[in-house]
């Protein structure tokens, strides 16, 4: 029996690590792309080397640890860098993804889920058997993100969403929609969609 590869993705403030958090209450294993993309550039001596290589040596502290405010101020101000980064990144990462879903198809898990921000625009969800969007109106999103983070403004999430794939575009692409605008519950929706891929596994 192959195990269903799900993918969950949404912008900012959508509430994707909720409903993940949802899935792993029912016992489904959840693969943190942006949390292991931190963890392998930090620890993955090949991706280390090529980001020195590419963005210079203050990439790394003299104590050898990541400078993720200056990644950030070279990578996010433009886009050619930030192609560049993505590019390095993201085939460790997947690399990373296949071996964590093997491991937990030995486990014996019938399905498990790759939450990502940029599961499409990364080429990610070709690794993927369906794909969820969580979606949240972007009023919505905005002031989640500031109650969240007061250390953003309007104008750093505005910058954020400019860089993410629209919420409809994704919602098209999706072969499910978790809504998570404040309207619909979300328990209904998770074990709804829990039930489904138990009996496709």
């Amino acid at each position: 029996m192959s195990m269903l590869r799900i993918g969950i993705t949404g912008g900012i403030g959508s509430g994707k690590s909720i409903v993940c958090r949802l899935f792993q209450l029912l016992g489904a294993p959840v693969y943190d792309s942006d949390y292991r993309a931190k963890w392998i550039m930090a620890n993955d001596l090949s991706l280390r080397a090529e980001l020195v290589a590419t963005f210079g040596p203050q990439t790394f502290s003299d104590a050898g640890q990541l400078d993720r405010p200056y990644l950030a101020r070279v990578a996010f101000s433009d886009p050619t860098q930030l192609a560049l980064l993505n590019a390095l990144v993201h085939p460790h990462v997947g690399r990373d993804f296949e071996t964590w879903a093997a491991a937990q198809q030995q486990a014996g898990h019938v399905y498990s889920l790759k939450e990502a921000a940029l599961l499409f625009e990364s080429g990610a969800y070709r690794q993927l058997d369906r794909i969820i969007t969580v979606f949240a109106p972007q009023t919505v999103r905005q002031a989640r993100v500031l109650r969240r983070d007061p250390h953003r403004t309007a104008a750093d999430i505005l910058a954020i969403v400019g860089k993410q794939m629209s919420e409809e575009e994704k919602v098209q692409r999706a072969d499910y929609v978790v809504h998570n605008d404040d309207q619909h519950l979300l328990i209904p929706q998770v074990l709804a969609l829990d039930t489904l891929f138990r009996q496709q596994a």
